[in-house]
């Protein structure tokens, strides 16, 4: 983003007393947080003014030579491990407030305001845990493969087998772009505004190159009998022992990994060292984490995170199951939810799509609530079930604007208002929100998270 232009939005401004907030009602909560965002209000324009003074006489930060002009810096490899500037110590993935009792079994939250491109540092992935994190001694963890008719004779696996990291390792590798989103990501928005920042709203969403071995690979080296085994069962290693139904058709398009590599390097213990499933298009919980077991079988297994959990609730009463697909979306990173323009004039409007279903076609955005939309621009690579960055130019008088994107997918669908999705599944859900999202900018040039029906 612009940092002259935009004041960001504020980072880990949520007090003790407004997480309290957050568990005793939506609204209260909201109203505290926004009004800790403008806080810093004042501050920007004091120091907006101490740089047009200096302006008179020249900017001192030209005139004037720094230290890091003058002297010696740090040596090669004095951090074994490159971190960020301390400058940016503060962009940090957040913990949702108030959403679970445990952080064991929480939410971190991706500061999707302030990335650029479509790939998410590691350190900065969302997280969602259900028992905690490990960190795994990779010489002692194994992967096992069977199938669930073993010993009966003309069996779905033939051949059974257990891998270890150096196994899987020294087999064939692939390395792919995917997306990853928890289908609970939006999920506190169903029935009204709710938080105050993109972090918060959309930021259970990130993007990776991982690296790893098909599952298909695996499968075939076991034997597998892909017309009698329908469906897999992967099954983590973490004391929740998740477990999840994968189908065959997925599998067989060669897109699910068993991967231990992203972004260049093995994976962090937090999202799932040494190994973990990816399934792209689908929603998190089925990417499961330190994954020791595979299970070959002919139907859904109906596991306790299938048919209690990431379920959708209908306003009849009844549940939807197995709706795993992440469907097409997208959002408005910048300006977004807790920023601040500066001044009128040029902004770049920015954001990111993605679908479970394929590769973005366009998104559409709109500055006046969705009345006139306009042809966004998609930026660098655009692939299968990946984000993709879009911009849009934008010339802001000063008025105030509500700001919308519109992603459509190479399939055809075309992600829906609040008011079409509403229609169909009601307010009362948790999992696979998908509308579309709106940010008022004020006159002021206050941005806030804002819902048109």
């Amino acid at each position: 983003m612009n940092r002259l232009a935009i004041r960001p939005a504020p980072e880990g401004f949520l007090s003790a007393q407004q997480i309290q907030q957050v568990r005793q009602g939506r609204r209260g909560f909201l109203a505290g947080a926004l009004a800790a965002a403008a806080s810093g209000k004042a501050a920007a324009a004091a120091s907006g003014a101490v740089a047009q003074a200096g302006s008179a006489s020249g900017d001192p930060a030209i005139l004037t030579l720094p230290a890091h002009s003058k002297g010696l810096g740090q040596g090669a490899a004095a951090r074994g491990y490159g971190s960020p500037s301390e400058w940016e110590k503060n962009l940090q993935r957040r913990e949702s407030p108030g959403l679970t009792r445990v952080s064991q079994a929480g939410v971190s939250f991706c500061p999707l305001q302030s990335l650029f491109g479509i790939v998410t540092p590691s350190g900065l992935h969302f997280e969602r845990h259900h028992q905690g994190w490990w960190d795994i001694d990779p010489r002692q963890h194994r992967l096992m493969v069977n199938g669930s008719d073993h010993g009966t004779g003309d069996t779905m696996l033939k051949k059974p087998m257990v891998f270890t990291l150096d196994d899987l390792m020294r087999l064939p590798p692939v390395s792919r772009m995917y997306f990853i989103e928890c289908g609970a990501n939006t999920g506190m928005e169903w029935g009204n505004v709710a938080v105050p920042t993109v972090q918060y709203t959309h930021g259970m969403l990130s993007c990776s190159e991982f690296t790893g071995v098909p599952l298909m690979t695996l499968l075939q080296m076991c034997g597998a009998d892909l017309k009698r085994g329908k469906f897999v069962l992967a099954e983590g290693a973490d004391g929740s022992s998740m477990t999840r139904t994968i189908p065959m058709s997925l599998i067989e398009s060669g897109q699910v990994l068993v991967a231990y590599g992203q972004n260049g390097e093995m994976l962090r213990p937090e999202n799932g060292y040494p190994l973990r499933l990816v399934v792209p298009g689908v929603q998190g919980v089925s990417w499961v984490k330190y994954l020791r077991r595979i299970e070959l079988g002919d139907q859904p297994y109906a596991t306790k995170d299938e048919t209690l959990h990431y379920v959708d609730l209908m306003p009849d009463g009844l549940h939807r199951q197995y709706t795993s697909i992440q469907e097409v979306k997208s959002v408005i990173t910048s300006p977004s939810g807790g920023q601040q323009l500066l001044a009128q004039g040029f902004h770049n409007i920015t954001g990111l799509a993605w679908s479970g279903r394929g590769k973005v076609k366009k998104v559409d955005v709109s500055v006046d609530g969705g009345r006139n939309w306009q042809a966004a621009r998609l930026d660098g690579l655009v692939l299968d079930k990946c984000l993709t960055r879009f911009h849009f130019p934008w010339n802001w008088t000063g008025q105030s604007a509500l700001l919308m994107s519109r992603a459509v997918d190479e399939t055809g669908h075309v992600q829906p208002s609040y008011a079409e999705l509403r229609k169909l599944r009601g307010t009362r859900g948790i999992y696979h929100n998908n509308a579309i999202q709106t940010w008022q900018v004020q006159a002021s040039g206050e941005v806030s998270n804002v819902q048109v029906s």
